[in-house]
């Protein structure tokens, strides 16, 4: 196993650590000699006449494998010539073992990545839109060339060139949070840039320029006509269940829309899995003016949410406005039913007895799997975690009105807004309704919340003067409810027509569970992954952690064969003793 340093470009003098570990299947460490061979091939072979030299540049070092089984070298990266063209952009290493003792040899390679980008910005979490007035809420993530963190540096973010700029500290992942006042924003969209260091303008055919890669966003307002809003503010951390997760609801209430109310009624509801999991009401004192301000909500944080909670908010005025936020918030992956596996002890003599504890809800029904650790490391991605439970669900969160390939997207009914042009200064001036602006259909849409309402949650349109064939829909005939079944589920719907039981046939068979008793015989060492999952008719489905059980001998001799002898050959018999123990025992040869 090797690895190296990731940022080879960054530095005039750079090193390559490059570290080799051998170890038994049973975790213990392997004696012997460790020969490394460290290359950069060329990218075109030269003449055969130079033979290897003329394949790679290559670095060569022998060590002994310490107490740890592990060899480790720093090689200095000058030779390989990191920022000159001509070369494979990967370092390759290759290592081999000779075993004390025995002489059995072991390889291993590995590799590591050249990279020309030095680092990259890209926004993690930014809102789709702004409202005026309301803080801009994102998140920024600094990475290198190979995707790793850059921690404590700083990222530039500026709005629309100059009317807005500031400075960030990236965190230990690379991430740092920034909120920008919006209050004296007026533009109908606006340009987000961040930025880490500025790129080099140099190029030279036969040099690897290096370069930091920045990211830019844009966005557009928001629509209100009375210029109010709601936005809820995102959180920083998953929300753990069990827990009461506070959620910040930042609001602007123009005199348009407060009239003389003390009192504004804010609704909300909480979306997972694609149902309606929670709806409740806020009431928010507010004086006769502008009110502005943030409120609080409070959201248990249960199963019946993760793994990813959608939250509504909205409002409506008298005028038929619809006030509206959304916001997401993942929820850890937890499970109702506890379920709990120990091994009493954790590490045994092989073919000795143990005992395996068990804990879960009452009246669970539980199946238990062991098997030996090389099974899983063949094929982790099949373990079962809460995350992987959660995954294998059909439907996580609704977005869009998108079923089966058909676009179902409802059609504006309200009549568009005729205005004249205006003649100023003999300039004529021609009204416009900018494009991406969000409105409270975008935010239900989002969601794939369908509403029967007679309220205004589109964004008007002013009219255009288009031809009769260019204002026609392209919106043709109409969609039946067989037409959104696909053909399994209309062969389906018929055979219940007919009144006949359909018959299902499996023809995806994955790997199953082990159901099976596993003895460890008295010569092996092995350790051995236990995991149980549980059903019960009260709080459903649940996972234990997986456990290990290590069957180790702590002293054995290991025989090392040749492939054949002939019938009275005399022949060296090889054995190896290994000693685990911390204190010294009587040994007697036979």
């Amino acid at each position: 196993m090797s690895e190296c340093d990731s940022d080879c470009l960054s530095h005039h003098l750079v090193y390559c650590l490059i570290l080799c570990d051998y170890s038994y299947t049973y975790g213990k460490p392997v004696p012997g000699l460790v020969s490394v061979q460290v290359c950069r091939k060329f990218s075109h072979s030269a003449s055969h006449c130079y033979r290897k030299e003329g394949e790679a540049v290559c670095e060569e070092f022998t060590r002994q494998a310490d107490a740890h089984g592990c060899v480790s070298d720093v090689v200095r990266t000058k030779i390989f010539h990191l920022r000159r063209r001509g070369y494979k952009m990967s370092i390759e290493v290759q290592g081999k073992i000779t075993e004390d003792g025995t002489g059995i040899v072991v390889t291993g390679t590995g590799s590591c990545e050249i990279t020309s980008i030095m680092s990259k910005v890209s926004f993690d979490l930014l809102d789709s839109h702004y409202r005026p007035g309301i803080p801009l809420f994102g998140r920024v993530k600094l990475v290198d060339g190979n995707d790793v963190p850059i921690a404590n540096e700083t990222i530039r973010i500026s709005v629309n060139g100059d009317i807005y700029k500031g400075n960030y500290t990236t965190d230990e992942q690379g991430l740092s949070w920034f909120s920008i006042d919006t209050t004296t924003f007026t533009e109908a969209s606006l340009e987000i840039r961040a930025e880490y260091k500025p790129e080099l303008n140099c190029y030279v055919s036969d040099w690897i320029t290096p370069s930091h890669e920045h990211a830019m966003r844009r966005i557009s307002r928001f629509y209100s006509p009375s210029k109010s809003f709601l936005k809820i503010e995102p959180k920083l951390e998953m929300l753990s269940c069990g827990s009461s997760a506070e959620i910040q609801v930042h609001y602007i209430f123009t005199p348009k829309v407060i009239e003389q109310q003390r009192k504004i009624i804010i609704y909300y509801l909480v979306m997972a899995k694609g149902s309606i999991m929670l709806a409740d009401t806020y009431d928010l004192t507010v004086d006769p003016g502008n009110a502005y301000g943030i409120f609080q909500l409070i959201l248990p944080v249960e199963a019946t949410i993760a793994p990813l909670a959608q939250m509504l908010v909205y409002t409506t005025s008298h005028s038929g406005e619809v006030i509206a936020s959304t916001g997401e918030f993942q929820v850890e992956s937890c499970l109702l039913n506890k379920v709990n596996l120990s091994f009493l002890p954790k590490e045994e003599l092989p073919a000795s007895n143990t005992s395996l504890k068990l804990h879960s809800s009452p009246r669970s029904l539980c199946a238990l799997r062991a098997v030996d650790r090389s099974v899983l490391l063949r094929k982790p991605e099949n373990e079962l975690s809460p995350s992987s439970v959660y995954n294998l669900l059909p439907l996580k969160e609704l977005r869009g009105y998108s079923f089966k390939g058909y676009y179902l997207e409802e059609e504006d009914v309200n009549p568009c807004v005729s205005l004249d042009n205006i003649l100023l200064n003999g300039f004529t001036y021609v009204p416009i309704s900018p494009d991406g602006e969000g409105d409270a259909y975008e935010i239900l849409k989002l969601i794939g919340l369908k509403v029967f309402t007679s309220n205004k949650i589109h964004k008007p349109e002013v009219c255009q003067h288009y031809t009769a064939h260019m204002m026609e829909r392209s919106y043709s005939g109409s969609i039946s409810a067989s037409q959104l079944l696909d053909d399994s589920d209309y062969a389906m719907l018929k055979g219940m027509d007919a009144g006949s039981p359909m018959e299902t046939i499996r023809k995806y068979f994955p790997e199953t569970w082990i159901w099976d008793i596993f003895s460890v015989n008295s010569e092996g060492n092995a350790e051995w992954k236990a995991s149980a999952f549980c059903m019960s008719p009260d709080t459903g489905f649940g996972l234990s952690p997986t456990v290990s059980l290590r069957a180790f001998q702590p002293f054995f001799v290991e025989l090392t064969l040749p492939y054949s002898v002939v019938r009275g050959e005399a022949f060296t018999l090889k054995a190896t003793v290994f000693n685990y123990l911390t204190a010294c025992i009587r040994v007697r040869k036979t």
